[in-house]
């Protein structure tokens, strides 16, 4: 029976080695290095980015961001999810108000939040196509390219497009609204690597 088991393993080993092993080689050289712990350096606004100017509204929504304006001032919660322990969702996420890690595969790019537990998201960077239909979650679901914009042969952008977004949310603790119809779209958002002579983020190993 031993010598059964032997000569019976032997086609298995063979088909393994069989297989080709330049498939499972992948060059992470190619991507950018983002270990660590992301950061806001101290003393930044917590859950806050400047807008650039007001909001292109128009004007039912515009109204409705003003009364948020106005609740905000008064002490009120406004237009804030987190307020409420609701995830804060894209692209509010992104601001990344709490500690992130950015971990980088071939097929998939997760960001993790340390919030709570639906702070994460999955940017799936492996060819697929958009899902007829897909649960919407206050993360969305996301599908991304990696670019090499200068041709040096390493990553420097990945371009995500977010679909199947959840309500409630908001860009960010300024208030500034979504359609009531939760049909948002958020596209071509830009997570660029490239060095920059000022960081709004800080990396700890």
């Amino acid at each position: 029976m031993i010598y059964r088991g032997s000569i019976c393993a032997l086609p298995l080993v063979a088909a393994l080695l069989a297989t080709p092993s330049a498939a499972q080689v992948v060059d992470f050289g190619k991507y950018p290095d983002l270990k660590g712990q992301w950061l806001r350096p101290p003393g930044s606004p917590n859950n806050w980015l400047r807008l650039a100017g007001l909001p292109p509204l128009t004007p039912e929504y515009r109204q409705i961001w003003e009364d948020i304006q106005a609740d905000l001032k008064a002490g009120g919660p406004g237009n804030w999810p987190s307020t409420f322990c609701i995830p804060a969702g894209m692209p509010a996420m992104m601001s990344f108000y709490d500690p992130a890690e950015i971990i980088v595969t071939p097929e998939t790019t997760y960001i993790l939040i340390s919030h709570n537990d639906d702070s994460y998201r999955r940017i799936y960077t492996d060819g697929r196509v958009w899902p007829a239909e897909a649960a919407p979650t206050f993360a969305g679901y996301s599908i991304g390219k990696w670019i090499d914009e200068d041709g040096d042969g390493k990553f420097d952008v990945l371009e995500v497009e977010t679909r199947f977004l959840k309500l409630p949310r908001s860009y960010d603790i300024s208030g500034v609204p979504f359609h009531s119809d939760g049909q948002a779209i958020i596209t071509s958002g830009s997570i660029s690597t490239r060095p920059t002579t000022t960081r709004s983020m800080t990396r700890s190993p």
